[in-house]
Formats: structure tokens, C-alpha cells, sequence
């Protein structure tokens, strides 16, 4: 078989997929509800219990706090990804808050949040970190160098 074709032929057969995915609506972003942020989360995490969950407003994202501290997951696309929020970096945006992970896998992720949301989650996530460098190894059980 030419090259043409073949080259055709995949390229034909990949946009039928992505059409017919987007058409029966697989390709829609996950809305966060409280049980959905906590199923995502345990998929993740199927070792920690939650103790509360905090969707965002337009429930693209949602606080997790757990035995183990407080998590963020998020949609990225159909799915999601969930990282705890230890060692990790707020900077304000004009659309909401970034947080920057101490993983290299997860560099950053802009939260689109509404003004008052950006204060409290703020406010929560800097609760709960922990105040001192001991307390931090304690609950990764890891030391950074």
C-alpha cells in the first residue's frame, strides 16, 4: 500500500474517532460534585478518608481534606488529576488562583475561581499547611533537600 494512502487512512480514522467521541459527548469535562471530587480523589488516593470536600463554584475543581492534608483535584478534560497540596505554591492570576506543585510531573494548574473564592480557598489552603518544616516531614514522611 502507498504511503499516501496509508498516511490518509490514519489520519482520516483518528478524526472520525475524535468527532464521534465529541459527538456522544464523551469528550465533556467531569462537573465536580461533592461525590464525584471524593470518587476522583480515592482513585487517586484509595488509602486516605475523606473529611470534606469543597467544589469549586463553576465545579471544575474541588478542595479534598483528608487524614493525610489537603488535596486539590481538578478536570483536565474528561478526566481528572488529584495532588496533594503539600509543598505547593499559590500566585494570584486575574482569573483565579495557580498552584504551582512541588511535582515535577504537575508543574502548575490555573484554578478559575470567582473573586471571594480566591480568598477562601486561600485562606483554607494556608491553613492548612503546616507551620513548621518538622511537621511537614512528619506527615510526607520525607525529607527535601
Amino acid at each position: 500500500m502507498p504511503l499516501e494512502i496509508l498516511v490518509a487512512m490514519v489520519l482520516i480514522g483518528t478524526l472520525a474517532i475524535a468527532i464521534l467521541l465529541h459527538m456522544t459527548g464523551r469528550s465533556a469535562p467531569v462537573l465536580m460534585t461533592q461525590e464525584r471530587a471524593a470518587q476522583a480523589w480515592h482513585r487517586h488516593d484509595p488509602d486516605s478518608r475523606i473529611l470534606k470536600t469543597l467544589p469549586s463554584t463553576n465545579r471544575r475543581a474541588a478542595l479534598i481534606e483528608t487524614n493525610a492534608g489537603l488535596g486539590l483535584v481538578w478536570c483536565f478534560g474528561a478526566d481528572t488529576i488529584a495532588r496533594p497540596l503539600l509543598g505547593s505554591h499559590l500566585t494570584n492570576h486575574p482569573k483565579g488562583l495557580r498552584v504551582s506543585f512541588a511535582d515535577f510531573a504537575t508543574p502548575s494548574v490555573l484554578l478559575h475561581l470567582t473573586e471571594v473564592e480566591k480568598v477562601e480557598w486561600r485562606q483554607h489552603i494556608s491553613a492548612a499547611r503546616p507551620t513548621n518544616p518538622s511537621a511537614a516531614i512528619e506527615q510526607t514522611g520525607q525529607t527535601h533537600a
